[in-house]
């Protein structure tokens, strides 16, 4: 994941492009259990609740065997499949660097994992935040295309100045992010998959707005990052989603220089609306 505010070279001991070695074989059999409680835990609440995308990577990557996955295991079937692969970092690393692995195709995962007491929250994304929550959906072709497609823009946007508009994007779609499907809501967003709390709040609690999602709209929205989300932002298919982020993104940029930002919570009259929330 990125962050601003980063220096760009890389600490002692990190490579030039901000990747470590997973060192998978020094994981210790407690991390591995906290692992494992984490697995057994989502994956009970997630059928019913995850898209069919998410759950159809969970199995094709077989993400619970021996605890912490090792990524050069579950690379081979990643790559197979979509032609990503998962690189260790020590942490955040800068914009431009988390860019670059995007648009190549390259998913910068934290290689730590939270101690037993922080099983329900964790400030800095560990790896079953990054592994867990992100890396089962970059098995969807499509998926996996849209995160290349934002890598690249990311690349534009810091040249540009309009990284806090496409940040938005990000936290609304890969992080926090809901799928309209037949059968209901389902989630797709990493911040949600990897939570307990949040796979149960983003679907039945009556607070949240839950919204259709436009390209410009959720732009012009701000998030914050401490507390459960205001507003949801639903996607009509990952194929709508793919097709946004191929748009001309400079001209939107433009647009965007002459809007304020909209209050998190607001409902517009144009807005889809699948649920107006309490805001409790």
């Amino acid at each position: 994941m990125s962050a601003d505010g980063i220096s760009l070279d890389p600490p002692p001991g990190v490579r030039a492009d901000w990747t470590i070695d997973q060192n998978w074989q020094a994981y210790s059999p407690a991390e591995h259990d906290v692992w494992i409680t984490l697995y057994e835990r989502q994956t009970a609440l997630l059928p019913g609740r995850a898209c069919d995308p998410f759950l159809k990577g969970l199995d094709a990557l077989d993400l619970h065997r021996a605890g912490i996955p090792d990524f050069q295991r579950i690379n081979e079937e990643l790559f197979r499949l979509t032609g990503w692969t998962v690189v260790a970092a020590p942490g955040l690393v800068p914009d431009a660097v988390f860019f670059d692995h995007l648009a190549n195709r390259r998913f910068p995962a934290g290689q730590f994992i939270r101690r037993p007491d922080q099983l329900d929250y964790l400030q800095e994304p560990d790896i079953f935040h990054d592994v867990f929550g992100h890396v089962p959906m970059l098995t969807d072709p499509t998926f996996a295309d849209y995160m290349q497609a934002y890598g690249q823009g990311g690349l534009r946007a810091l040249n540009l100045g309009q990284l806090h508009n496409l940040a938005r994007l990000y936290w609304y779609t890969v992080e926090f992010g809901l799928l309209e499907t037949p059968a209901g809501l389902r989630i797709y967003g990493a911040g949600i998959v990897s939570s307990r709390a949040e796979s149960l709040f983003a679907l039945d609690d009556p607070s949240p707005n839950r919204l259709g999602f436009d390209l410009e709209r959720t732009m012009r929205t701000p998030y914050r990052i401490d507390d459960f989300q205001q507003t949801y932002f639903v996607i009509p298919s990952l194929q709508a989603l793919l097709d946004a982020t191929l748009s001309d993104f400079g001209a939107i940029y433009a647009y965007l220089a002459g809007q304020a930002d909209l209050p998190i919570d607001a409902i517009l009259p144009e807005d889809k609306v699948f649920t107006r929330g309490t805001q409790a």
